[in-house]
């Protein structure tokens, strides 16, 4: 169990853990001549068939409330510190803020220097810590007189925390990621790199491979060290030390996180739910800067509420935190919010999406996700994330990732909620139910689509995707209709989608004209015909002929240049391959319209013409005055 204690300045945090430790927490030399913490102290006390309880002893004065923060995230029991000479004080009273908005739930105050007052005082502090607890998470905590000096109180206090930490029930280690805050990090001669800090999620091994986040930087756990002894693992809610290879200390202090690589994903940008504190005598306004702790971590952050709103004091709403650089993050992780200056708490909540939009989208579907998101059950959570996109699908990996839950995990669920994927690299998710659903519209759609034109080979899959799901991400579509392709439900044939078996039922008279001019398409190769050129070599009326060449473009079966020169599918695929070559023979995959128009054939303007289709079709995107190749020809076109 690890216990961080709260409290005012010189109000004794650090002789009482001393006193139940035997551990002095002023470890450095400037505490010790001051007699006061400014960093983060740690000591364990060990009692019989009781879990190793663990101290964080934290810095009171206001000037390190920082520190302060960086001691209490992550921490299971709270010893709020109050010197029965002094009572109550402004940082006793932010620290319980603090601790508050962190939302700790087990605790217990401890009335310090009961030695050097009355009975009638120790009576008078008491009252003061209770009032202070009203209408916190600890309200009913139990209150504890003590004195280092005499030892008044700490048999009783040391019972206390050893029946707490016989009650914590052990944290979760099964199907989540491996997170580590970091508070500290130094180098030791022989060793090199030695990080300490709290675990957050699941176990940590000798020879784990780990990545250092928000950096990307890899490590290897080298050895760990839990209450100063040699381990071989170390679980979700310990303290120890772990001596890494692959980075140095002065890359990895404190702010940073240790993560299972699967976890690296930095975001600067959050969706919280924001409380204000109600001591605050003014409105927390859009776009305030503030500086957000999350974590171990500090970041200048500005808080963005909808529709440059305000929260008032005691007030409690959705906000998004937009940070100046990228951090390490999950759902349900807890922040505070301090002023400007970083003087003032100002308030805290809980982080619901660390992947937030930056593009304002429907406000229902919007607050329908968020709702979704604030389930802290994560299979709670992604069965409303399943119910709110229902027409979508949404993206799995980036909810296993935000939630922190493993693969297999997720696909426990997935399986659980009876979902399934619909689209992968990212994995995007759909109810069964759903699934089905968009299955037969999309059906339906290209039936009455054959319907209508029976000619037609079938329908264009943009046509496709507008009619039936306008609002799904087109490669998530594609995945999609390639999955009823797999099923022998649907065949799509380049940019045209129809029913398997479909034959299309051309009038004679255009089965005529395309008998025509096919000869004459095919001898006129990479060069291509017009409409005149092609009505003239087949004997057709130019105005007619132009209304089939313009159908067969809408079916795929041909591909029109600005000059009004129109090319045949497999030509296209031929010149695509072309460019895809030409891309690969040359350094940085570039290529220039010259060397596209020298190994084509043709002139300057009818090649730049050819690639401004490739463009549009997605196989090349310009960059300047260079081409590189965007997609490849098989996602355009199809098998081949």
């Amino acid at each position: 169990m690890i216990v961080a204690t709260a409290g005012h300045i010189d109000h004794g945090k650090s002789t009482l853990v001393k006193a139940l430790s035997g551990v002095d927490t002023d470890r450095l030399p400037e505490e010790r001549a001051r007699g006061i913490s400014i960093d983060l102290g740690f000591a364990y006390l060990t009692l019989p068939e009781t879990p190793t309880i663990g101290f964080v002893d934290v810095p009171g004065h206001e000037r390190f409330v920082r520190n302060m923060l960086a001691g209490v995230c992550g921490i299971d029991y709270v010893m709020l510190v109050v010197a029965a000479d002094d009572g109550v004080m402004p940082q006793t009273i932010e620290h319980l803020s603090i601790v508050n908005l962190l939302g700790v739930q087990a605790g217990v105050a401890v009335l310090t220097k009961v030695d050097r007052v009355s009975t009638e005082r120790v009576a008078e502090v008491h009252q003061q810590v209770r009032a202070c607890l009203k209408d916190t998470n600890l309200a009913g905590i139990e209150i504890i007189e003590c004195s280092a000096i005499t030892q008044h109180g700490i048999p009783e206090l040391r019972n206390r925390l050893a029946q707490a930490a016989r009650e914590l029930h052990p944290k979760k280690l099964a199907g989540q990621s491996f997170r580590f805050a970091i508070d500290r990090s130094f180098s030791i001669v022989g060793s090199g790199t030695v990080v300490t800090g709290t675990i957050f999620a699941h176990q940590v091994r000798v020879g784990d491979r780990l990545t250092v986040s928000p950096s990307g930087a890899n490590v290897r756990v080298r050895g760990i060290h839990k209450n100063s002894v040699a381990a071989t693992e170390a679980m979700a809610g310990e303290r120890c030390a772990l001596n890494i290879v692959g980075v140095s200390s002065s890359e990895c202090g404190r702010g940073n996180w240790l993560v299972a690589p699967t976890l690296h994903a930095p975001t600067t940008r959050l969706d919280v739910r924001l409380s204000v504190l109600s001591t605050e005598t003014h409105r927390l306004a859009h776009w305030t800067q503030v500086h957000l702790h999350v974590g171990t971590t500090e970041v200048v952050a500005q808080v963005s509420i909808r529709r440059a709103g305000a929260l008032a004091p005691g007030a409690t709403g959705h906000a998004q935190l937009v940070l100046s650089h990228p951090i390490a993050c999950v759902s349900g992780d807890r922040f505070i919010v301090r002023d400007q200056s970083a003087q003032r708490t100002i308030g805290g909540g809980v982080v619901i999406n660390p992947f937030a939009a930056q593009r304002v989208r429907q406000k229902l579907l919007r607050d329908t996700e968020l709702e979704a998101l604030s389930h802290t059950e994560p299979t709670a959570a992604l069965a409303a994330m399943l119910s709110c996109h229902t027409e979508t699908g949404f993206d799995a990996d980036q909810f296993g990732r935000s939630k922190n839950i493993e693969q297999t995990e997720l696909s426990a669920m997935l399986t659980l909620l009876n979902a399934r994927v619909i689209a992968k690299e990212p994995t995007y998710v759909l109810l069964n139910k759903a699934h089905q659903k968009l299955t037969e519209r999309i059906l339906t759609e290209v039936r009455q689509h054959h319907r209508l034109e029976p000619q037609a080979t079938g329908i264009n899959l943009k046509e496709l995707r507008q009619r039936s799901a306008p609002h799904m991400k087109a490669s998530v579509f594609l995945s999609f209709l390639k999955n009823l392709t797999a099923e022998k439900q649907l065949v799509i044939l380049g940019a045209v989608v129809a029913v398997t078996g479909h034959q299309s039922t051309a009038n004679s008279s255009d089965q005529l004209m395309w008998q025509k001019i096919q000869p004459a398409l095919m001898t006129a190769g990479f060069k291509a015909l017009t409409v005149e050129a092609l009505a003239q070599s087949a004997g057709l009326k130019t105005l007619v002929l132009n209304e089939l060449l313009h159908r067969k473009v809408k079916e795929g079966e041909l591909y029109r240049v600005r000059s009004d020169r129109f090319y045949t599918r497999a030509t296209f695929i031929e010149l695509s391959k072309l460019a895809e070559q030409l891309a690969l023979a040359h350094a940085g995959q570039t290529f220039i319209a010259a060397q596209f128009r020298d190994i084509v054939g043709v002139n300057r303007t009818l090649a730049i013409e050819i690639l401004e289709v490739l463009d549009r079709l997605g196989i090349t995107q310009r960059v300047g005055d260079t081409r590189k190749l965007f997609k490849s020809i098989e996602s355009v076109f199809g098998p081949q």
